[in-house]
This record gives structure tokens, C-alpha cells and sequence, in this order.
């Protein structure tokens, strides 16, 4: 089985604009790749085309009906006048959604071996088939680039920055004498804020240490504004019940907030660092995204890749002199037990 990308791998723009203006706006990425393609199923191989097409909706939405038909009908044109030039079949999936099946996720490969019945006894011979893409970067698959395959240009150098992998295994983490903290309750009334990127480990970190110990959850997800955050806080502290602060909470503007609202009720503050990177928690939030159950309970969807950006940008580490009793830093762990 021959596996390709449609984007920048069979094709491109012939404008040289980055997205094609019509469905017409398209040419070969390589004159060779129509030759190439039929000699593939020649050799007995079945070709089949994988590609991210976040810009065609399927969703069922009244107010964008009409635009998300227009770029369906642009999709399905542009699609036929391609595969037009050939004689024989070519599977295509399309995933329109940031969900299990956008590559690189493995959900449209499972799709189509379930659609071609290769999914139990008749399966593809993994030893022959290969893919070609944009974004391979796989030294343990046979993951080709359009210039490898097409251009037999030799492979260049590929160093993976970041292996979630290597998190299942505490010993191969940089921080191996690392242990999760305990957080125990100092005041009898105060304010906890936590302090870390989105998918960094806020929300599992009150739900299992700070909520047993009854602090109560204020989160923005949730209320939508920090004013109705900062409005249901002081009716907490108001009745004698401490609460946790679960926000990003990025910079000292913002953590400000929380350390002018414990000053007036004339409680201590306290905050939490996490200190997961950046790329380790946009791995987080699609492994939370993508899971249902106890492991996503507030069904939380992909955050896009300027929330974490953003939260970087923003971000300062935050320090005593802002006025909190006490910063502790958490580290990510997997839970193992």
C-alpha cells in the first residue's frame, strides 16, 4: 500500500499563494508524480490519499451552513479535477476536524483499513507499503519526504526535539530525582492560585490534592469572565471557604488580581508553578481531548496551537515580592500508580 499527503506532497498552489484560491489553483508538486503513481498501481500496490482539510466543515451549524457547503463543493471539485487524470482506483480520506483522525493521529490510517475490510484477516503488507508526506520524521516507519521519494534526494538530518514516550518512563526524564509535591493546608482560610501553561496539570492537581483538602475551584473555562471569577471568589472567602485559583495566570497584571482580593479579606495567598514546557503541554491537551471518561470530565476540545503560544509569550515566572506566602514548583509526572 502507497500512502501520500495531498498538500505539498501530490500537489501544490499554482499561484504560489500558500491556500489555493479556487478549486482550479492547483498544479503537479513534480511533473513525474501522475507516471509515478500509475506505475504504483501497476506494481500491484493499492494508493491511497491521506489529508488535513480543516478548512472544510461537516458540522451541522445554522449561522456558517452556507460557507461550510461552499468550501465542501470547492474541496469535492478540486478533488475530482485531480484525480480525473487517472485510470484507476485512489482511496481519499479527509479529516475535517481536530479530532483522532488529523494526522499524524493514526485515525484515518485505522478508517481506511476498516473501509478496505484490511482491518482482520487480509491485512496489507506492512513490509512493502510506505508513506509520503510534507512532515515524516518517523525513523522507526518507512515515512518518506516528496523530495526522498520523488526526487530520490537523500534523506536529511532529523533530531525529534521532543519524545512524549520518553514521560512513561521516570527514569529517562530530565528530572529523575523529581517527586510530586505535597501540598498541605497552612491557613485556616487562604487562596491557592495555580500558575502554569494550559495542559500543564491545574485542574488534575486540584482535583486530587487541593479539593480533598476543601478548597473550592475557580476557573475561567468554566465562569467565562475573571470578573464573575473574581465575584464568586469573594463569596466564597466571604463564607469562610478557601478557594484555588485554577487559570493560567500568566503574568503579575493578572496574578495581581488575586493578591489585591487576598488582601481585603486579609488572607495569605499562596501559589503553584507548573512548570511543564510548552510542547510537552499541547501533548497533554490533545491526549485529553481525545479521551473521554473520568480523564476528561469537563469534555475540553483541542485548544489551537496560539493558546499555549500565547500563554508563552505572556508568561513571567512568578516570584515572593508579588506577595505570596510561599511558591511551590510541580513538575509533570505520569501517574503510575
Amino acid at each position: 500500500m502507497a500512502i501520500k499527503t495531498q498538500d505539498s506532497t501530490l500537489i501544490q498552489t499554482s499561484s504560489g499563494n500558500v491556500f489555493a484560491k479556487d478549486p482550479t489553483d492547483w498544479r503537479w508538486w513534480h511533473p513525474s508524480i501522475p507516471s509515478v503513481l500509475k506505475q504504483l498501481h501497476a506494481d500491484g500496490f493499492a494508493v491511497a490519499v491521506l489529508t488535513n482539510q480543516g478548512s472544510v466543515s461537516l458540522k451541522d451549524n445554522p449561522k456558517t451552513i452556507k460557507a461550510d457547503q461552499r468550501s465542501l463543493a470547492a474541496f469535492r471539485s478540486k478533488v475530482s479535477n485531480i484525480f480525473n487524470h487517472f485510470d484507476f482506483p485512489i482511496v481519499l480520506l479527509a479529516a475535517c476536524a481536530r479530532d483522532l483522525y488529523r494526522k499524524p493521529r493514526t485515525g484515518m490510517w485505522i478508517e481506511l483499513l476498516e473501509d478496505m475490510d484490511l482491518d482482520e484477516g487480509d491485512a496489507p503488507d506492512l513490509q512493502s507499503s510506505f508513506f509520503v508526506g510534507d512532515a515524516a520524521g518517523r525513523k522507526d516507519r518507512e515515512f518518506k519526504t516528496p523530495e526522498e521519494y520523488f526526487l530520490h534526494e537523500e534523506p536529511l538530518p532529523f533530531t525529534r526535539t521532543f519524545e512524549p514516550g520518553t514521560f512513561l518512563d521516570p527514569a529517562l526524564t530530565t528530572s529523575t530525582d523529581a517527586t510530586p509535591i505535597i501540598i498541605e493546608k497552612r491557613n485556616a482560610l487562604d487562596i491557592v492560585l495555580l500558575c502554569g501553561s494550559p495542559g500543564s496539570g491545574k485542574s488534575t492537581f486540584y482535583w486530587t490534592k487541593l479539593k480533598p483538602l476543601g478548597y473550592e475551584r475557580i476557573n475561567q473555562d468554566t465562569l467565562k469572565t475573571r470578573d464573575k471569577c473574581v465575584k464568586v471568589a469573594s463569596n466564597l472567602l466571604a463564607e469562610k471557604d478557601s478557594v484555588a485559583i485554577d487559570n493560567t495566570n500568566s503574568d503579575p497584571e493578572t496574578r495581581a488580581v488575586w493578591v489585591q482580593l487576598a488582601q481585603k479579606f486579609g488572607v495569605s495567598i499562596r501559589c503553584v508553578h507548573f512548570t511543564a514546557s510548552i510542547k510537552l503541554c499541547e501533548h497533554n491537551d490533545t491526549v485529553r481531548a481525545l479521551t473521554s471518561g473520568n480523564f476528561n470530565p469537563e469534555k475540553r476540545t483541542i485548544l489551537p496551537h496560539s493558546a499555549f503560544a500565547g500563554f508563552a509569550a505572556r508568561f513571567r515566572e512568578p516570584e515572593l515580592k508579588e506577595g505570596f506566602q510561599d511558591i511551590v514548583t510541580e513538575e509533570f509526572q505520569v501517574p503510575h500508580d
